[in-house]
């Protein structure tokens, strides 16, 4: 068991580099993609019985590669193929400046194929989830989760991106597979930004056995972040999301118990924070605020770095939590946003000003499994016992793992 769990970590890890490098050779995203599923079915059959190979993405890629090649040959039968130089592209306007932004020395495939599924031909709401799909190989019920919408709209919504993609291939209009220039590149930035911290979160909030599958999601979201920094280095707010994305994930150690229950932020062990990311994180969010060019990642990474700073719950500064998401309310407004303000007030104020700031998001927020927790929790501090348990319980319907709906039952055991 502990062999398979680590094969399939190490495939999910590979997938992004594996994925980029065979739409690369082949510009068609179906054929990529079956040809990595193909690729992980023959790593399943042989690296238990040969052990994995020392490159495994390399492996990866170049299995796919021949496998995709086997399924080009079948569907052209007696066509001939298209020159070796239309699949490889090896002559890559990027190679020399992806080279030196990876100290591997070698082009990364998945910042360019980032940039691709972020072209701006492309809605932004199909642009993050073709990138969640194709980079992050996300199931479309995660992608939907994250969005907050059906599976069937998702997977329409990525059914039309593919197509929009496709049709570059017959001279449609379709979206370009040539690397962006300078001013696209900043122009996608945002978007791209904004799908790294998606994959972060799919990641983070995993719990329960799936969390260590899952962990190397938060790895290459920031991995990746990392990677931007070289690219945009005077970019303040790829600066915040790449601290946000640190402090965070220095908690992970301690964010779960041992039977994979949740440990609220209040009650975790702050000696198992991961130092090391928390300094890199504070040392980032300080380059980024000299800039003066406040952003909303900034401000998310101002509030984690507080948390990070306080060396018991007690030490958390919640007033200048509240100002800063009173200043994210402003840049990005959202329930969410609020319902998050709301825990700061609870702290500052009490429960009954913080419920009355959640009580109105009940219209937005009624599919949303943490609204309807916060808003018990507050209720049982109130001591309305009975709103709290029907809360509780649509909580639980709402859990989106064993992890979140254990949390809410330990809740639930405690009132009288």
């Amino acid at each position: 068991m502990d062999e398979a769990r680590t094969i399939g970590t190490t495939l999910t890890a590979a997938r992004p580099q594996a994925v980029a490098a065979l739409l690369r050779y082949f510009r068609d995203l179906d054929l990529a993609e079956e040809a990595f599923q193909e690729a992980c079915l023959r790593a399943l059959k042989s690296w238990p019985q040969n052990g994995p190979p020392r490159d495994p993405p390399a492996w990866l890629i170049f299995v796919g590669r021949n496998v995709a090649l086997d399924s080009v040959r079948r569907r052209a039968r007696q066509v001939a193929l298209p020159p070796e130089e239309v699949f490889s592209d090896t002559e890559d306007a990027e190679a020399e400046i992806a080279a030196r932004m990876d100290g591997a020395h070698y082009r990364d495939d998945v910042l360019r194929l980032l940039f691709i599924c972020c072209h701006p031909e492309l809605p932004a709401t199909q642009q993050v989830a073709l990138a969640l799909r194709i980079v992050s190989g996300l199931s479309v019920g995660q992608i939907a989760r994250a969005f907050l919408v059906s599976e069937t709209a998702m997977e329409q919504r990525l059914t039309r991106a593919k197509a929009r993609i496709a049709r570059a291939q017959v001279g449609e209009g379709g979206v370009p597979f040539e690397p962006p220039g300078a001013l696209e590149r900043t122009e996608r930035l945002g978007t791209v930004a904004a799908m790294l911290y998606l994959v972060f979160n799919e990641g983070y909030s995993t719990a329960g056995d799936a969390a260590a599958a899952r962990a190397p999601l938060c790895e290459e979201a920031i991995r990746l972040a990392r990677l931007l920094l070289r690219l945009f280095p005077a970019e303040p707010e790829i600066m915040g999301l790449a601290a946000l994305m640190l402090l965070q994930h220095a908690r992970a150690p301690a964010r779960f118990a041992a039977d994979g229950t949740v440990i609220l932020l209040e009650h975790q062990d702050r000696t198992l924070w991961n130092r090391a990311f928390i300094a890199e994180g504070l040392a980032l969010l300080d380059k980024a605020m000299r800039h003066r060019r406040p952003g909303a990642y900034q401000v998310q990474a101002a509030i984690a770095a507080l948390h990070a700073r306080a060396s018991t719950p007690e030490e958390t500064d919640w007033a200048q939590i509240d100002l800063l998401y009173g200043t994210l309310e402003i840049l990005t407004p959202s329930p969410v946003v609020t319902l998050n303000r709301a825990v700061a007030i609870s702290k500052l104020r009490g429960p009954e000003v913080a419920l009355a700031m959640v009580e109105p998001l009940g219209d937005r927020l009624s599919g949303y499994f943490h609204y309807h927790g916060l808003r018990g929790a507050l209720l049982m501090q109130l001591g309305r016992t009975g709103e709290a348990r029907e809360g509780f319980m649509t909580a639980i319907s709402l859990a989106t793992t064993p992890a979140e709906a254990a949390h809410i039952r330990s809740h639930l055991d405690g009132l009288k």
